[in-house]
């Protein structure tokens, strides 16, 4: 009988913007030139479509907290500081969408201190995450059919035990709708 009294609202943040596409037929120069007049915005879908560009992200309740100080996954499955980021561009009357998620790596992790960057430390053995990794895979697989992981920790320093727990239980899931990428920025940089 409280429902009426709650109100739903999420952590995150929308913006919605539309976007006018200007093709032109003349070159970069002819656009920079002094002496050429600035020509007539004609709007017409054709000539010059609308984008209509919105950006939702939306944090998940479970498992927010403070970097540093909330990390990992936990006995159900749930990681840290999950945000899924959904792009969505309208045009010509077709909605395509874009659905990105992150969250803490799903192994049991932490960091422990105040000081910058604290040295991470696995929490948990490799036999104690399976099942809880698996619930976290499960769940995305269901809500979103295939994943492309994207590993972004450092895969030679101090993050490298994450990395490599990450890894060693995306091997020992196995599943066909995984694709695990390592990127390491630190070899980009």
């Amino acid at each position: 009988e409280v429902d009426f009294w709650i109100i739903p609202i999420i952590q995150g943040f929308v913006q919605i913007e539309e976007l006018v596409v200007n093709y032109s037929e003349s070159s970069d120069d002819d656009k920079s030139s002094p002496e050429t007049p600035p020509q007539e915005s004609t709007c017409g879908d054709d000539v010059h479509p609308k984008f209509l560009v919105a950006l939702i992200s939306r944090r998940s309740r479970h498992r927010a907290g403070m970097r540093y100080k909330r990390r990992g996954v936990d006995k159900n499955g749930n990681v840290a500081n999950y945000v899924e980021t959904e792009q969505l561009i309208h045009v010509h009357n077709h909605t395509l969408s874009f659905i990105q998620t992150r969250g803490s790596v799903p192994v049991f992790w932490s960091q422990v201190g105040y000081r910058y960057n604290p040295r991470p430390r696995l929490d948990k053995s490799e036999n104690e995450t399976v099942s809880c990794f698996r619930a976290h895979f499960e769940e995305q697989l269901k809500n979103y059919k295939k994943q492309v992981i994207i590993n972004l920790v450092d895969q030679t320093g101090r993050e490298k035990i994450i990395g490599d727990a990450y890894l060693k239980q995306v091997l020992l899931y196995n599943n066909a709708n995984l694709t695990y990428v390592s990127f390491d920025f630190h070899e980009h940089w």
